[in-house]
């Protein structure tokens, strides 16, 4: 009786919110419709979640049947494998709006998202915790969020994983990596992040990010968390680009 007095409370409290403050679809960014939707039924044709073929490592779509893209292969990457959830292009500006933009909200529905499409994977992994890629604190102070954070408690929160967002921080402010080519960004990662002083053991990890296009972020995050004792690193991220961004 409590738990059905308390859920009756929770979804009338949700219910007001949507009131005051309705849902902007993460595609086309109006206001929902049919009202209660995280997203416009008709816009959700527009994203396209990555199908088979894939590379067995990062997960990138592949023209062809292969085991590995060009990037990836047998101590290639710090982590051992990782998949993500849509084809860029399709997501880009709602990916934009939610980094940028402040639709912070969007954290929701792609949460709901990647733990329908990439659940399978995610319990495959067995992780016993998932880490957000960090922002680096001046960063985070101008766009008030780190929406990599947002995602793995979006995901955990359905998944059942706690999230350990204080477990990595960057120690250095990066240039943003759609500027660079890869040998860039691999010297502008190095020594990026730290691990946090703390009690923390896991042995096996899941990162969670926003975008995969190199790998360079995920290796040296996986990096670092390796060298802390994680035995086993895997990730997954909202979108996987096909080329530099």
């Amino acid at each position: 009786m409590e738990n059905k007095i308390t859920n009756g409370i929770k979804k009338a409290g949700e219910t007001a919110v949507q009131l005051l403050y309705p849902r902007h679809c993460p595609v086309c960014d109006r206001i929902v419709r049919p009202w209660g939707e995280r997203a416009c039924p008709e816009c959700l044709r527009k994203l396209k979640p990555l199908a088979a073929p894939w590379c067995m490592q990062c997960g990138r779509k592949l023209a062809e049947e292969a085991e590995y893209c060009g990037s990836c292969g047998p101590g290639k990457h710090g982590y051992i494998r990782g998949r993500s959830l849509y084809e860029y292009g399709s997501a880009a500006g709602s990916i934009y709006r939610f980094k940028y933009g402040g639709r912070q909200e969007y954290a929701d529905f792609y949460g709901e998202q990647m733990a329908e499409f990439l659940g399978d994977f995610i319990r495959a992994a067995k992780p016993e915790g998932m880490v957000p890629i960090p922002l680096h604190p001046r960063r985070l102070a101008v766009r008030g969020y780190n929406q990599a954070e947002l995602l793995a408690r979006a995901v955990g929160g359905r998944m059942g994983l706690p999230v350990y967002s204080d477990l990595l921080v960057r120690v250095k402010n990066t240039i943003p990596l759609k500027r660079l080519n890869s040998k860039e960004r691999q010297n502008n990662l190095k020594k990026a992040f730290n691990i946090a002083p703390n009690d923390v053991k896991l042995k096996t990890i899941l990162i969670v990010d926003d975008i995969y296009t190199t790998g360079a972020t995920v290796d040296e995050a996986a990096r670092v968390l390796r060298a802390a004792g994680v035995e086993r690193v895997y990730f997954i991220a909202l979108a996987c680009g096909t080329g530099w961004m």
